[in-house]
């Protein structure tokens, strides 16, 4: 459906979907404006070494704000009858990391309208950001967009775009689109009354899957910039790392030292400051590692302890 539907509200009765740390500043900031009337997140899971059971940070946040929790820990489907019951004019999710089907998407007076850290139609998925980085892309944004069946498929409510820097990794961006989407999405709630937009998606489409460990594995037969841009793309984890002697070494930190044909994949061309090594394609500052199970150093430190200098090449 497409346009634009009137409708007079001011303080909204909403739901809200959503499961990490990056949701709580949405939740927060709904409830100081709004009626949130039920919070519905994932169930706790273990975590640390002990293997505790530790609620996810949306329900920590619900519950210091007093809000209602549900943990469904079959299908969210299940709900459905008892969150229509409440009469929300809209569901707010983000991050909530489970598909919401119809019989769900139909519990609220004007639909589930969801934050996607990304432009849409582009970088659809699990990852959107973390792949635009991965892919060296100019520009990001936030998208406000009405659920439906598909995958980030539905209609779009609001977009707010912003230039991505060549050193910004997933942290720092993260931080910006958080911080941009929490203004977006006040925005166009208090705009509710004056009219909720459905706007089709325009563009050519693409897939942001879910990362694995084997997406952070860089080999020096890469591109430096491509290395590069996997390194910042993956600063939230899992964490780009290469192999060297049979264990693997995050790479925490990296820049680029200019455009090139490249040499010998994997020489060390220089190790003061950090450590220069060439790639297929242009050459690839290392400044800060991890080795298995250590602590992060620099890696240049991290070469010295392997004895290596320059002339050699990293082992694989």
């Amino acid at each position: 459906m497409t346009g634009t539907f009137r409708f007079n509200m001011a303080r909204l009765k909403l739901l809200f979907f959503g499961t990490p740390g990056i949701s709580v500043p949405f939740l927060e900031a709904l409830a100081k404006e709004h009626d949130v009337l039920a919070v519905v997140t994932r169930p706790d899971k273990p975590a640390g070494r002990g293997l505790v059971l530790t609620p996810p940070p949306v329900k920590a946040a619900a519950e210091r704000l007093g809000l209602p929790v549900h943990q469904p820990a079959g299908s969210p489907s299940e709900l459905a009858p008892a969150l229509k019951a409440l009469g929300a004019d809209a569901a707010v999710v983000v991050a909530y990391g489970k598909i919401l089907k119809p019989d769900l998407l139909a519990a609220t007076r004007l639909g589930f309208v969801n934050v996607h850290f990304a432009l849409l139609p582009k970088y659809r998925g699990a990852a959107p950001m973390q792949w635009a980085l991965i892919n060296g892309e100019a520009k990001s944004g936030v998208t406000l967009f009405w659920l439906d069946e598909g995958m980030d498929t539905g209609a779009v409510q609001a977009v707010r775009e912003t230039p991505v820097g060549p050193e910004e990794d997933a942290a720092g961006l993260a931080g910006r689109l958080t911080g941009m989407g929490v203004e977006l999405l006040l925005e166009n709630l208090r705009s509710f009354d004056a009219g909720v937009r459905r706007e089709p998606q325009q563009g050519e489409p693409s897939l942001a899957p879910r990362l694995t460990r084997a997406d952070a594995r860089v080999r020096w037969e890469m591109p430096a910039r491509e290395i590069h841009n996997r390194v910042r793309g993956l600063r939230g984890g899992p964490t780009a790392y290469f192999t060297c002697k049979g264990k693997e070494v995050n790479i925490l930190r990296t820049s680029l030292a200019g455009d090139s044909n490249g040499g010998i994949a994997g020489r060390i061309i220089a190790a003061r400051d950090g450590v220069l090594v060439e790639c297929s394609a242009g050459k690839l500052w290392l400044h800060e590692v991890q080795p298995q199970g250590k602590k992060p150093l620099p890696a240049a430190d991290f070469l010295n302890g392997l004895r290596l200098k320059a002339g050699d090449r990293l082992p694989d």
